[in-house]
């Protein structure tokens, strides 16, 4: 029918409230699409509610955009209103004000402090801003009110800003820290565009913005527990009389094997980072006897597992004249002191991050290399199929090294610090001291801690001229760049033994942190070695 129906000109066509066309022929009433084709009276109808939405969402799309409008022009006239407000610090109303750090808030209750830090959290209601603010020693909220709030500042205060803030201190046990800074002048003194960083940003771009991440709250309480378990460390060797010394980290010599080196040029010559400062340490014993050093250790191994880094803090210790059960006694002092002294130094923090920390009683469980292979035979825990192509619900064999997964996995059996104790010969390094019982075995010890697995390496050292050689021999290591160290099995030998720790597996263990790249400022691994 309409084939046979002549379409009017525009000028005869009736348009509804719609903007749908119509006309009429002997009383009956035609609608027409968009294309001006007649449609049937169902069409009309969808057409019909398809343009009532489109109305409505027109109507509502206009209703915002003079909500915001007006939002707009409030704002800039609130915006100018604030240009005019001044604050003027009022040192005859409020008194003068007592530069603090957050950390000694308490102390200063009911009085008027002056705190300069960064806003690590914002926000703005009707009559007031809340700041949560970090000045490195801890975190405190701070509150504007009256002008305070109402300066251009206020208004344009985001996260990251840097701020001076005076006011007074109240105690308020609610609210972090137990105190709140009643805010009576502020400056703003630095501006910050939003981070691009959150906790749902993928791993790669957190490291790539981790000077930035780092400001978090959990990442900021990390690395100030990191100080203070340095601090530790040091204390403790200081209280039991060691000297502290700082050996090189550019060497011509190995002590974990030439596979896991970073090579470089040197001036023309071969030479590579650090894989311990153990043999230089071995030079101090005749000048300080006991002593330590905390200093980076390199290992160029292409693993990617929670718990290795290409680059490390190292924290180790030599001897003189002990035997290897001193040296046990020595490990485990060592964590169990150091704990402590994190305790007493740092208690409410550490429980903060790991509610389930503890101090460690002694001794540990001691457990022979073949006793662990017996153990994870029993066990049924196998070797990892990564390292042995593939193969799953593979047995341990003595001889076999126990890889990290399998490590962790028996230590979370076990459930307690073990020292795995008498590796055989051909597993660890050229300098270790053989066993008197067992020349295949040598003196030697991990220390694995829940949740980590290994975190000290130690081994009482060869300290027999011939033996060492022989052992040169057995590694096809040139002697000839250890001159030095074969000089301390000719002048005034002795038995001596140490140990190396490191510290971020420490840090994981204590704080019970799921992986290492946390408890380091800027983690390197094969990958990464940005920023």
């Amino acid at each position: 029918m309409s084939e046979e129906i002549a379409i009017p000109s525009d000028e005869l066509l009736k348009q509804d409230e719609f903007g749908i066309k119509s006309f009429e022929v002997e009383g009956n009433t035609f609608f027409l699409d968009d294309d001006k084709n007649i449609i049937s009276k169902s069409k009309y109808k969808k057409l019909k509610k398809q343009k009532q939405g489109e109305k409505k969402k027109a109507l509502m799309a206009q209703k915002r955009a003079e909500a915001e409008k007006k939002k707009a022009e409030a704002q800039a006239k609130k915006i100018e209103e604030a240009k005019k407000i001044k604050l003027v610090d009022d040192v005859e109303k409020f008194g003068e004000s007592q530069l603090i750090k957050i950390l000694a808030a308490k102390d200063f209750a009911g009085k008027r402090v002056e705190v300069r830090g960064w806003a690590a959290e914002v926000r703005k209601q009707k009559s007031a801003t809340f700041i949560t603010l970090r000045d490195g020693t801890g975190f405190m909220q701070c509150v504007l009110s009256g002008d305070c709030a109402k300066t251009y500042a206020a208004i344009v205060l985001s996260v990251e800003s840097s701020v001076i803030l005076k006011g007074t201190i109240k105690i308020d046990e609610k609210q972090i820290g137990g105190v709140e800074l009643d805010v009576d002048y502020w400056e703003h003194i630095g501006d910050a565009p939003l981070i691009p960083v959150n906790k749902d940003t993928n791993v790669d771009q957190m490291l790539n913005f981790r000077h930035l991440y780092l400001r978090g709250k959990t990442s900021s309480k990390v690395l100030k527990m990191r100080s203070i378990i340095t601090q530790c460390f040091r204390e403790h060797y200081f209280a039991k009389n060691y000297s502290e010394v700082h050996p090189p980290t550019l060497v011509q010599t190995q002590v974990e094997g030439g596979s896991t080196l970073f090579k470089f040029n040197y001036f023309g010559e071969e030479a590579y980072l650090t894989q311990s400062s153990q043999l230089y340490l071995e030079t101090m014993i005749p000048v300080l006897g006991d002593c330590f050093c905390i200093a980076q250790s390199y290992r160029a191994e292409s693993s990617q597992t929670p718990r290795h880094l290409a680059e490390y803090t190292h924290i180790e210790a030599e001897r003189p004249f002990i035997s290897f059960d001193d040296l046990l006694e020595t490990c485990e002092d060592l964590i169990v002191d150091v704990t402590q002294r994190v305790f007493d130094k740092a208690g409410d923090l550490l429980l903060e991050i790991n509610p389930d920390a503890k101090v460690p009683t002694k001794p540990f469980k001691r457990m022979t290399y073949k006793e662990c292979i017996d153990y994870c035979r029993e066990n049924k825990i196998y070797q990892d199929p990564s390292k042995v192509n593939g193969e799953t619900e593979k047995l341990f064999e003595y001889g076999d090294d126990i890889t990290d997964a399998p490590e962790r996995k028996m230590i979370a059996q076990i459930g307690e610090p073990v020292m795995m104790v008498k590796f055989p010969r051909e597993m660890k390094g050229f300098y270790m001291e053989r066993s008197k019982e067992d020349k295949s075995l040598t003196d030697s010890v991990d220390l694995l801690l829940p949740g980590v697995g290994e975190t000290i390496g130690g081994s009482m050292r060869t300290w027999d001229h011939d033996e060492l050689i022989e052992a040169y021999k057995h590694e096809e290591i040139d002697p000839s760049t250890y001159y030095w160290y074969l000089d301390q099995r000719k002048y005034g030998t002795q038995p001596h033994g140490g140990y190396g720790l490191g510290l971020e597996r420490f840090m994981m263990w204590l704080l019970k942190i799921p992986h290492i790249r946390e408890t380091t400022l800027y983690p390197r691994y094969m990958g990464r070695c940005q920023p």
